[in-house]
């Protein structure tokens, strides 16, 4: 139903109510009572003094996940994003993820190696909540589509369940679920039959550093290292040990050497 339906309901009903009461009082507003019921999803911390034009729940359920203000999103790319490593691929390059504290969800950061992404609760709304807006923006912001860019951002990180296990020990998914499995196919499904006329641009720049610094060998190569011998300190100290040992023991063999040609010198 549209806002305003509702609202003038609201407004004829109340309205009536108060006048005919002997003690009237204050009575919030209908959108006052809107913002105070989806509280849980503004976490922009909009208010009801801000400009907003609200068509529906759905509508302004989106405005509070969009970033604000909106000018300070970047143009539209009209080509998406053709590949985005996976969050496995990610760690397997030395990508370290990280859980950002932005508050708004679309909000994903890449720099020096650590890609940060807001948290995420996952529950048994979820699926719905998503799919009401992505279908939404196919209606009327088929050139605004924040939130199905976001959705497919995330189907793109998330490929299998080893994904889901990634983000949830770094606390950027917190999986209400139950098993990795239910979030996987979840957001392996958000995003089938949707349409893109345009990507968003801090998306595809996003794309593009995350790529560029995967294809990096010595990225792969430190991150191999810092996996396979340094990945506790008892790991960590018993490479530095071995290192150690190797020195120790090339040192002695050189001695070893040196003595047996100053004996063959002086005989």
């Amino acid at each position: 139903l549209p806002f305003f339906v509702l609202e003038n309901i609201f407004n004829l009903a109340f309205t009536s109510s108060t006048h005919a009461s002997a003690n009237p009082t204050k009575i919030p507003s209908f959108l006052e009572l809107t913002f105070h019921y989806f509280k849980d999803y503004n976490r922009s911390n909009l208010a009801t003094s801000d400009n907003i034009t609200i068509r529906h729940f759905t509508d302004l359920i989106r405005i509070f996940h969009l970033q604000h203000p909106l000018e300070t999103r970047r143009h539209r790319d009209n080509k998406p994003a053709k590949y985005f490593p996976s969050v496995t691929e990610m760690l397997e390059a030395g990508v370290r993820i990280k859980v950002n504290t932005s508050k708004c969800l679309l909000d994903l950061r890449f720099s020096e190696g650590v890609l940060e992404i807001p948290q995420l609760e996952v529950e048994d709304s979820t699926e719905i909540l998503f799919r009401n807006m992505i279908a939404f923006e196919q209606c009327y912001y088929l050139f605004e589509s924040y939130i199905t860019d976001y959705v497919t951002v995330l189907d793109f990180l998330i490929n299998t369940n080893k994904d889901v296990d990634i983000l949830v020990q770094n606390r950027v998914l917190v999986n209400w679920l139950g098993n990795s499995d239910s979030v996987t196919n979840l957001f392996n499904s958000l995003a089938k039959n949707v349409i893109h006329y345009r990507f968003s641009s801090d998306y595809s720049v996003l794309c593009k550093e995350l790529n560029d610094f995967c294809s990096h060998r010595w990225h792969k190569w430190k991150a191999t290292l810092r996996q396979d011998y340094c990945n506790s300190p008892w790991q960590t100290a018993a490479s530095i040990a071995g290192i150690l040992l190797l020195i120790l023991s090339l040192l002695q063999s050189i001695c070893s050497v040196l003595q047996v040609v100053q004996q063959f010198n002086e005989s």
